[in-house]
């Protein structure tokens, strides 16, 4: 039967720019690699499973484009003499998809019910042709991400180079100080051939790269293994320290004979080599005895892909989507899908979507492609779905989420909470994210007339000092030997997030200067709460992670301890009237000391503030590394004003990439005006401080007669739940997984279960693993 919609007009090739869905569905992660293949809409590019779900006949009934390709992928078998890299895309010499697959296609009208479209009619076969050419939502999302991590610099922008020469074997023959041939650096200034860091991996590395530029502040050179021919390329400033991109590179590169159309890519980039080291970082997924452990398939326990670097990500999704909250909310298979003409858009779809992959079971199943030789005690892991849809859309516009680094995990876990409070949730669905919602109450009393004032301010976790004690080392221990700590209890970390602290504030109503004494308390605790573990202190100025044991009993935790009993009989409110603002009082022995140095008052005062009020030589370094900032000329603004702004929230990630969690650097931006760089060395300064402020703020305030979330109800009883644990010595790289005590699938018993990317076992050192987790669950019992 002839179709009348293949000759249409209407019918085109793919942009560049558009998204093309052609390898698992929008709405499920059934895929091309099912019996039934996947359908592409040839007029939008959706991607709906054919097999027994039909998401392409919803998609068709929603949006009336008639025309599919039907795609199929089988498996090619291959016998292999050593297994497969873990990432493709780290390889050189990379497979090609018609290298591992076999691939079947044909047109269909779902209009007209024709399974077998004659693809010669029209401009059918552009359009085929282009839609398998073109790249994966997922590569080019990819693609997109790399691209925008890097920034032209002025090193770059504005580079000179020097009378151009012959290079020396002019196949880029090696090092200038060395004899390595690979991992070589070329100087766009000069035309020097330097081997790079040894730490960047490669073919190793002498540093005569940096050398050379300690030696004559050449600042920019590029990596020749990375040259390909469409004009990418690895491209370090030295004077930035940091990776740029050079705008006229073909023209730098011409300058000394190399013509990159001519380049062939020989050596991985640094990016995918901090991918592949981060992949490195394994849990133990070994029995004592070195066996593997048992992988666990079923319900609940379906892995997710590591995308590249996005093992921040999974370990968060794995952790929330193990709560019965999340679950009802999203896993709703009597609804069905949302109808919606861009499903990848959509940020319930993709919830669902997830959901639908983690908890349904379909997808948890031995990889069938992996050949297990008979008699081996190799066992056979799942291949894990890729939530590339989910990642790109949660990500998209966020200067961290939306690039290919490693990213915090608890970051992504509030960012998430924000999108998940800003989407409908129309009864009887409920938003899950109340589970974590609960009030803090915070006390500030004058030390001289013991007048009080409480604020309320509900949030949604905590962030939990650390205490890094280290363990004194041998006499006879090496230098290179790991630093070790002493183990502390959640108990001691709570015990210091609730300690009362002495603030140097001016009182408002007796104008006394002894100060304040202000302690936060728990007002109401929440479903489950959400407690970030702060283990980082500052190396030389780094925030630095440190590998303090934080011990979690197994049993139920009494919180009863930690809840406020609020106004007190006896105690007398600061009046209402007077000054919001208590005010910071400086050092005068200090003040003095700048003042007769010529340094304005103003500048004294942000000084002293910004380096705890101790004494004037700290505040002098702090000052000649600031004179440049515009806000150290304007009041000091300690905070407290109900009508001063809310913390911007590019500020607050700025300081989140510095490793300042949300409530410190909220609190830090307050103190300074919201000047990012003032903050930063405030909040370094002021690492203990929880970060709760003197006022609350407006977003999160109580109104009215609004009851609090959560409840103040005891016995207050918490289980450890689910714990994301992270493994490095920075937030932004190491690797991230999850534990999640859940009934096994064979029974009820509980245990802990690992989830490690697409790799979901019952853990074997859960009880050593929660001492250094970076985020715990506790639920109330």
């Amino acid at each position: 039967m002839a179709c009348p919609h293949a000759s249409s007009s209407s019918l085109r090739p793919p942009r560049p720019s558009e998204s093309v869905y052609r390898e698992d569905c929008t709405i499920c992660f059934d895929s091309i690699d099912d019996p039934a293949g996947l359908d592409v809409c040839l007029s939008c590019y959706n991607g709906g499973c054919a097999g027994d779900r039909q998401h392409n006949k919803l998609h068709y009934e929603t949006s009336k484009h008639p025309l599919v390709l039907n795609i199929k992928r089988t498996r090619k078998v291959v016998d292999r003499d050593e297994p497969p890299q873990k990432l493709t895309k780290l390889a050189i010499s990379a497979e090609t998809e018609a290298d591992r697959y076999d691939t079947a296609t044909q047109v269909r009208c779902l209009e007209c019910r024709v399974e077998n479209v004659d693809g010669s009619q029209g401009a059918l076969v552009e359009v085929v042709n282009a839609v398998l050419r073109a790249n994966t939502f997922a590569k080019q999302e990819e693609v997109k991400a790399w691209e925008q991590e890097l920034t032209i610099c002025d090193h770059t922008a504005f580079l000179e180079q020097e009378p151009p020469r012959a290079i020396d074997s002019q196949d880029l023959g090696h090092c200038s100080m060395c004899e390595l041939n690979e991992n070589l650096w070329l100087c766009l200034t000069c035309g020097n051939l330097g081997c790079g860091r040894a730490q960047f991996g490669g073919g190793g590395g002498n540093s005569h790269g940096l050398a050379h530029t300690d030696a004559t502040k050449h600042a920019v050179a590029v990596k020749l293994g990375s040259l390909t021919a469409d004009g990418t390329a690895d491209i370090y400033c030295y004077a930035c320290d940091d990776e740029r991109k050079d705008p006229k590179l073909t023209e730098h590169l011409a300058h000394w004979g190399i013509n990159i159309a001519d380049r062939q890519k020989t050596e991985k980039s640094l990016t995918e080599m901090q991918i592949e080291q981060n992949l490195r970082w394994e849990f133990s997924m070994t029995t004592e005895d070195g066996k593997e452990i048992k992988p666990v398939f079923g319900k609940g326990f379906t892995g997710l892909k590591n995308l590249g670097n996005s093992c921040y990500m999974n370990s968060s999704l794995q952790a929330l989507f193990a709560m019965p909250e999340f679950q009802e909310r999203y896993f709703n298979q009597v609804s069905g899908p949302t109808s919606t003409s861009k499903p990848a858009e959509d940020f319930e779809t993709q919830m669902r979507k997830v959901a639908d992959g983690l908890l349904s079971g379909r997808y948890s199943n031995p990889d069938k492609d992996v050949k297990v030789p008979e008699g081996s005690e190799e066992v056979t892991w799942q291949k894990g779905l890729a939530p590339a849809m989910f990642k790109s859309l949660v990500g998209k516009g966020h200067e961290e989420f939306s690039t290919m680094r490693q990213q915090d995990s608890f970051e992504y876990l509030l960012h998430l909470f924000e999108m998940i409070g800003k989407s409908k949730h129309d009864a009887p669905l409920r938003n899950p994210v109340d589970i974590f919602r609960f009030a803090m109450e915070q006390k500030l009393q004058c030390n001289a007339c013991k007048k009080v004032r409480y604020k309320v301010d509900e949030q949604e976790n905590i962030s939990i000092p650390v205490p890094i004690r280290k363990v004194p080392r041998e006499a006879n221990a090496s230098s290179e030997d790991k630093e070790t700590y002493e183990p502390v209890t959640l108990k001691e970390c709570l015990d210091l997030f609730t300690a009362p602290e002495t603030v140097e504030l001016t009182c408002p109503a007796c104008q006394s200067k002894d100060g304040f004494t202000k302690q936060s308390l728990f007002k109401t605790l929440p479903t489950t709460l959400a407690i970030n573990a702060r283990r980082f202190g500052l190396v030389n100025w780094v925030p630095t992670k440190h590998d303090v044991p934080v011990i979690v009993e197994d049993e139920a935790i009494t919180l009863d301890q930690y809840l406020s009993p609020g106004l007190q009989p006896g105690e007398e409110l600061l009046p209402e009237d007077a000054d919001r603002t208590p005010k910071f009082v400086p050092n005068e022995e200090a003040l003095t000391v700048l003042e007769t140095m010529g340094f304005p008052r103003v500048q004294c005062e942000h000084a002293l503030h910004a380096t705890g009020n101790t004494n004037a030589e700290a505040a002098l370094n702090w000052l000649m590394e600031h004179m440049e900032d515009d806000a150290i000329n304007q009041p000091l603004n300690v905070g407290g004003n109900s009508s001063s702004p809310a913390a911007d929230p590019a500020s607050v990630e700025m300081l989140a990439a510095l490793g300042v969690e949300g409530p410190l650097a909220k609190k830090a931006l307050k103190e300074t005006n919201g000047d990012v760089n003032l903050a930063a060395e405030w909040a370094f300064s002021h690492l203990d401080d929880p970060g709760v402020l003197d006022e609350v703020a407006e977003e999160n305030a109580p109104t009215g007669d609004k009851p609090l979330a959560g409840s103040a109800e005891t016995p207050a009883n918490f289980k450890l739940e689910s714990i994301v644990c992270h493994k490095g010595s920075s937030i932004h790289a190491g690797h991230y997984v999850a534990f999640v005590k859940k009934a096994l699938p064979e029974g009820s018993q509980s245990a802990w279960v690992l989830f490690n990317d697409e790799k979901v076992a019952q853990a074997v050192d859960a009880d050593e693993m929660k001492k250094f987790a970076y985020v715990y669950f506790l639920r109330r019992v």
